[in-house]
């Protein structure tokens, strides 16, 4: 049996409430559970105690079962100093989404054809006032 050491949302809408349970990864999220190891509240500040509970010694004697844990019962168990940090790399995560990458060429792509004309009637105006001075003087 394929064991997960994950949340299951409780508590009602846009109020969530979740608890940290061992449960066969076949079962859905909400559903049936083996044990029940400590509860999550996201909606307490990140420094006050009761937001995160957890039974250490059950976790590790899952853990020692071979259950794998999820990435947010991972960073959990980080916090609470039984594994050690996995290093985390998403690159991806600070670009901007695809249309707004796209607005932006589109942007640059007009900047560079605007900016030439806008500049070209600047220079010509600059070398028709010289002749014109030099007429007058």
């Amino acid at each position: 049996m394929a064991m997960k050491i994950r949340l299951a949302r409780g508590g009602s809408k846009k109020r969530p409430f979740y608890r940290i349970v061992a449960a066969d990864s076949r079962m859905p999220r909400d559903g049936r559970y083996i044990e029940r190891l400590g509860t999550y509240n996201p909606l307490l500040p990140k420094d006050n105690d009761e937001r995160v509970k957890m039974n250490v010694e059950r976790i590790q004697y899952w853990m020692s079962e071979g259950a794998q844990v999820t990435d947010r019962v991972s960073r959990f168990i980080e916090a609470a100093g039984i594994l050690e940090k996995k290093t985390r790399n998403n690159p991806k995560k600070a670009l901007p989404g695809q249309k707004a990458q796209d607005r932006a060429e589109e942007k640059l792509a007009k900047d560079s054809t605007g900016a030439p004309a806008e500049e070209a009637p600047a220079e010509e105006a600059a070398t028709e006032e010289t002749p014109a001075e030099e007429a007058k003087g």
